[in-house]
């Protein structure tokens, strides 16, 4: 957590948690999700404005993190901004040698498992966490699996957030709790 975030923690404890403003896509893409976008539906259906700032990206990757009930979030100052998850809390890209694992915000992870699921979209559960590997990076797994560097192992994407302790959206998990979602802060 940067240390600017700390001290406004320090400053201002008690600011509102904010639901819904953020989502993750299964590329690893960021959106942020206006009054607009989250009348429109739930993400990923809505999902929109696609963040493209390169140091706000870096903010949000750097300050990313699960509470304890396994709902993601980025601590912008001293307010939470829970993530809106498509798929996993985590994507992955491979890197040259076919088997290291780099998450959507620069977190090397070591692999432990290789999951495929019925579409067959491969996953791999690390010591960070579970995350779908990306795309583009699909072919790059086969190989690492021809290589014996892992053994797939079926799964239901569906049974993913809880055998893997994540909340896919906070804001529904907030909205089932009666608990109003506030604004992000300036």
């Amino acid at each position: 957590m940067d240390d600017i975030v700390k001290q406004a923690l320090g400053k201002w404890p008690n600011v509102p948690d904010c639901c819904g403003w953020l989502g993750l896509d299964a590329r690893g893409r960021w959106y942020m999700r206006d009054d607009a976008t989250q009348a429109a539906g739930a993400f990923p259906h809505s999902k929109g404005a696609l963040l493209q700032h390169e140091g706000l990206i870096g903010f949000i990757a750097r300050n990313y993190e699960p509470d304890a009930q396994g709902q993601w979030f980025f601590q912008n100052g001293p307010q939470r901004v829970y993530v809106e998850l498509e798929i996993t809390p985590w994507i992955w890209r491979l890197q040259a040698d076919g088997f290291s694992a780099v998450s959507h915000t620069g977190r090397r992870a070591v692999v432990h498992d290789c999951l495929v699921d019925a579409q067959g979209r491969v996953y791999l559960d690390s010591d960070i966490g579970v995350g779908l590997v990306h795309t583009l990076d699909v072919a790059l797994a086969a190989d690492a699996v021809d290589a014996g560097h892992w053994t797939p192992r079926d799964v239901r994407a569906e049974d993913l957030p809880a055998r893997h302790g994540y909340v896919l959206s906070p804001r529904a998990a907030a909205n089932a709790g009666a608990k109003a979602p506030a604004r992000p802060r300036a």
